[in-house]
């Protein structure tokens, strides 16, 4: 495909998310952490891959711009790492919230492109079945179906599929723009 013909096809997929994305879902998730923030809770944000580096975007947003304590493990390598050695890692982010003390007034949010599985990305599905358990509130940014987050979560944003060349991209892009519209929709 020619550079110009890319760059159109690429921006015409991301206005067409644009345009069909569940604004609902979106205000579900603000009204939680809006509710996470006003009863002084804390935010946990968790993610693989470029969910991950999005993850620890996210906190400096939520702590700076939002004024929420938010934390992410990603931001730890060398907890993260000694997790993963110690008891592998589909255990490293429910180990982290245990360590945390996750509570019933605090919030998960989960960055995903799949949403996770039983056999891709257990280490969300096992976190978010702990939040659950403690009573925590549970949001999710993903895309493809939601996986376990849409059946998991309080609140789940699923990015559209518009190109199946294209999913990841699309998905870890809209977490990015999604997350600074939360973020500054929450004072």
């Amino acid at each position: 495909m020619e550079i110009n013909s890319f760059i159109d096809q690429y921006l015409k997929e991301t206005k067409e998310i644009a345009d069909i994305i569940s604004r609902p879902r979106i205000a579900m998730i603000i009204e939680a952490l809006q509710k996470t923030k006003d009863n002084k809770g804390r935010l946990f944000i968790i993610g693989v891959g470029g969910s991950a580096a999005n993850a620890s975007h996210a906190v400096n947003d939520f702590r700076k711009i939002s004024g929420m304590e938010c934390y992410s493990p990603v931001d730890n390598v060398s907890e993260l790492t000694a997790w993963t050695n110690d008891v592998g890692f589909e255990s490293v982010f429910i180990k982290w919230l245990e360590t945390s003390r996750l509570g019933k007034r605090d919030c998960l949010m989960v960055l995903s492109v799949g949403g996770g599985t039983e056999t891709t990305s257990k280490n969300l599905v096992l976190a978010m079945r702990y939040a659950k358990e403690i009573g925590a509130n549970i949001v999710a940014v993903v895309s493809r179906d939601g996986g376990m987050a849409a059946k998991l979560t309080d609140g789940c944003v699923i990015v559209p599929v518009v190109s199946d060349e294209r999913i990841t991209p699309h998905a870890e892009g809209w977490q990015g723009l999604l997350l600074h519209l939360i973020v500054n929709s929450i004072r």
